[in-house]
């Protein structure tokens, strides 16, 4: 039994608070390759990753997401220094299903790296626009994709929380 892969998927915890340091290469490869082993829909590897480090970039993402949510003066991303997004193609039916792995992955990766990470929605609201779609372009990204969730990364700027305790009902056995 892997007990240490077991304690790491208990303690993370999304971060919501970040040091403005920009995270390494090797931290931010490893996290990536970890979420191109997620499992997809018949093993169609759907998704994609689009890793977001440019800060003007990241301003812009975070300026549309912050409208999407109604407060434009918010910061969505915390003051994270790197933005993952996860897309997946519209022709599989699978798609929210396989990104979501995809992010998963993403999230349990950073946290056995040693950074924090939250998921932040709206990434569907954001690429289904005209200036959604205009930066997939900018980025070199052709095809049709919906936007899956942002993976946020950084270094920690606060301690991580104690886990919330788990509800009574969460398991049900049927033997």
């Amino acid at each position: 039994m892997n007990t240490e892969a077991l304690k790491l998927l208990k303690e993370r915890r999304s971060c919501r608070s970040y040091k403005p340091e920009q995270i390494t290469d090797a931290e931010l490869d490893a996290v990536l390759e970890a979420g191109t082993y997620a499992p997809t829909a018949n093993g169609r590897q759907s998704p994609i990753i689009v890793a977001v480090q440019n800060p003007e970039a990241i301003a812009q993402l975070r300026r549309m997401n912050a409208g999407i949510m109604g407060n434009p003066e918010a910061d969505p991303f915390y003051g994270a220094p790197t933005v993952l997004v996860v897309l997946a193609g519209l022709d599989n039916p699978n798609r929210v299903y396989d990104g979501s792995c995809v992010m998963d992955n993403l999230l349990n990766a950073a946290e056995a790296v040693g950074l924090g990470s939250c998921w932040i929605h709206r990434a569907r609201e954001e690429f289904e626009s005209d200036e959604g779609r205009a930066l997939l372009k900018q980025w070199g990204i052709e095809g049709a994709y919906e936007g899956i969730g942002h993976c946020i990364l950084g270094y920690r700027a606060d301690a991580r929380p104690e886990p919330a305790p788990r509800k009574a009902d969460y398991i049900y056995r049927v033997r």
